[in-house]
């Protein structure tokens, strides 16, 4: 990775840092709760992928409607979150392969 890289990464953090801030601030309260918990169960492609844009388009688009943050994800952030990213790799599941068991396996005899 080169410094234009990194200079072009920053960037691009900042815009997405600028939407977040422009939405309403339940909308804003509710991203970053989702921010948190997707960095902690660590999606491996979270940083580079389009989740987190993704999101903010999404809420861009319910708050244009005038919905509630709610009425678009239910009451329940760590399930929607869960519902998101169910098919993606995350680093519990590289964790897992690395030692030889199989994602979502553990505990299963």
């Amino acid at each position: 990775m080169g410094i234009q890289d990194i200079i072009e990464g920053k960037k691009q953090w900042r815009a997405h840092v600028a939407r977040v801030k422009a939405l309403p601030p339940d909308y804003q309260i509710v991203y970053k709760e989702m921010q948190k918990y997707l960095f902690k169960v660590g999606p491996v492609d979270l940083a580079d992928g389009p989740l987190l844009s993704g999101i903010v388009d999404f809420f861009e688009e319910g708050a244009a409607s005038g919905k509630g943050v709610l009425e678009l994800i239910g009451d329940d952030v760590a399930a929607f979150c869960d519902d998101l990213i169910k098919d993606t790799p995350t680093y519990a599941d590289a964790y897992q392969e690395s030692i030889g068991g199989r994602p979502g396996t553990a505990g299963r005899h």
